[in-house]
This record gives structure tokens, sequence and C-alpha cells, in this order.
């Protein structure tokens, strides 16, 4: 009986000291071996999208870089949020990856008080990908040239001009919001369901202005349909290097981009963030995606966690401030 205590403790014991020693070396053999098996990168839209055109080339660059499947999964919903909160509740061991983007991350965190994760808690950065600058376009019956008789003209007439959006909170509505108050001016906000719709809009002359994404606005630009007055990056953009900045025409400081990352759960290994981002970094050098990211008006970025996080940070303070200046709220 006594033989039979002791093995019992013995057993016992040992098992406490297994379950003890479990979590620190899965997690050094996760880190030294990872990846041994695929890989998921959840996109928080609907397929065939800005983002998820741009998630699936990356993911194909990712599966060559590290030998191992990486496949797409669609979850989109609720401005980017049902994806983005499925990728912050995974296990941080890895293998689950998330699309990064500007609604989720530095908008939607003010814009909806009551989402179910917490950026800076639940979420950690791997990499800034890309940003998206907007173009700045009026219709071809506007009796305007230049964003100074724009200005000029909104002045002129406070209230009556017209800015179309994809919806509220969408970075068109922001930069739209964020020109209004940096320009002093007053233009009405008219919101649709999607962007297809406001820019054919403003092609047919019923809206007066529009604030688009790069690669969806070029081919009005090119065909004449619209009439392009700036660009909201720091920098004018490859595919319409005539069209001047926000900034170089007086309006300080003003920037705008439509962003996209990765992201991974906060708690995944710092060794396998490393390893991504250096992946990740390694593939911006890629000639196909750094085609792919300049001909959609697009800037490469790349840089460190530290960097990412940061902006994500300064992202949500800037669009916050707008948001909380201008009363946006969601219907």
């Amino acid at each position: 009986m006594k033989k039979m205590s002791r093995l019992l403790h013995a057993l016992t014991a040992g098992l406490l000291t297994a379950f003890a020693l479990a979590p620190a070396t899965a997690q050094v053999q996760t880190a030294e071996n990872w990846p041994n098996k695929g890989l998921t990168l959840i996109v928080p839209y609907a397929p065939g999208g800005f983002s998820d055109t741009r998630m699936r080339l990356l993911a194909r660059k990712l599966s060559d870089k590290l030998g191992q499947p990486v496949v797409v999964e669609n979850k989109g919903g609720a401005g980017g949020v049902i994806g983005t909160a499925m990728v912050a509740k995974a296990a941080p061991d890895g293998y689950t990856l998330g699309s990064g983007n500007l609604a989720p991350l530095s908008v939607n965190p003010t814009l909806m008080p009551k989402i179910s994760y917490n950026v800076s808690r639940d979420l950690a950065p791997v990499i800034l990908i890309e940003n998206s600058p907007l173009v700045l376009s009026v219709s071809n019956n506007m009796p305007v040239k230049s964003l100074a008789e724009l200005i000029a003209l909104a002045k002129k007439e406070p209230g009556k001009l017209t800015y179309g959006s994809s919806g509220v909170g969408g970075a068109h509505h922001l930069s739209g919001e964020m020109f209004r108050d940096a320009a002093k001016i007053d233009i009405t906000h008219v919101p649709y369901k999607g962007g297809s719709p406001a820019a054919t809009d403003l092609m047919a002359g019923h809206l007066n202005m529009m604030f688009e994404m790069g690669y969806a606005a070029l081919p009005a630009i090119q065909g004449g349909r619209v009439r392009p007055i700036a660009v909201t990056s720091a920098k004018r953009i490859s595919v319409l290097p005539e069209v001047p900045t926000m900034a170089e025409l007086g309006v300080k400081g003003f920037e705008s981009y439509n962003w996209q990352g990765i992201v991974v759960p906060a708690g995944t290994p710092a060794p396998i963030i490393t390893k991504l981002n250096q992946a990740f970094n390694e593939i911006l050098k890629d000639p196909d995606v750094a085609n792919a990211i300049s001909s959609a008006g697009s800037q490469a970025v790349g840089g460190t966690p530290e960097a990412f996080g940061a902006f994500i940070a300064s992202e949500t303070a800037k669009w916050a401030k707008v948001i909380q200046s201008a009363d946006i709220k969601l219907n």
C-alpha cells in the first residue's frame, strides 16, 4: 500500500511538473521550429476588393518564403470589425495573421466605442505594408481648375458644394472632413453605399468633388471624365506626377491615406513576429509586389513592428480629433 502511495505521489508530481513546463517548452519549440504547418491570413473585407487582392498576392509570396501554405480567409462585415476581432481572439501561436487596416484599427475604435477588441491590448503590429493616398477630383462641370479656386468657390457659396464618399467614417469621408476643417470651408457630405456609385455621380456631375483612392480614380482621370486637383500624400504619387499635394498647395500638414499592414494576436512570441517582419520586408522588394503597389498609386512602406505600432497610434489620435470635431456618428 505504501509502495502504491509513493508511486501515485511520484506520478502526480511528474504530471504537475510536466504541466508546469509545457507552456514554456511549447513556446520555445514554436519559436524555433515555426512554421511547421500552414498559416491563415484573415482579411476583414469581402473577396475581390482592394485589401483582398493585395493580401492574396502577399500570401502567395509569404508561402514561398516560409515553405508552408498561407490560406486567405475573408471575414467581412461591420467595417472590418468582425474579421479584426477574429484575429484578436485567435491563438497567439504565429499561425493566424490579419490584414490590419485603417478603419478597424484607427477609426472604428472612436466611431464604435463598444467594439469587442482593444487594438493596443489585443493585437500586435508586424509591419505597415502600404499607404494609399487619395486624389481630390472635381466634376468637369465645376468652374475651377485649382485648389485655390475650389476653396474660394466654397467660401463664396457656403454649404452648396457637395463631396461624395463610400459611406460614413471611411477614408473618403474623413478626408473631406479634414479638408473642410483645414480650409475653413462649409461643404456638404453625401454618403453612398460604396465608392463606385459615388464616383459615377461625380463623373455625371451630380457631385462637385470627391476624395478617392488612386487606383479607383485613375481610369476616370485618364479618360478625362473628372479633373484631379490634389493628392493627399506627403509627396506626389508616381501614377499622377503632375498633380500636386495638398501641402504644396497651401494646406499645410494635410496627409490622408487608406493604409494596410499585417497584425497578429497579442502574445505572439517576439521571435515569430521578427521572422514575419523580415519576410514581409523582403517581399516588399519583390518586383511583382513593388509594381502592384506603385501601379495602384500606393506607396510601399515596410519597417519595424514598433514603427507600425507608432503609426497606428498616431493615426488613431488624428482621426479621433476629426471625428469628434465634426461630430461624426454612425447611423
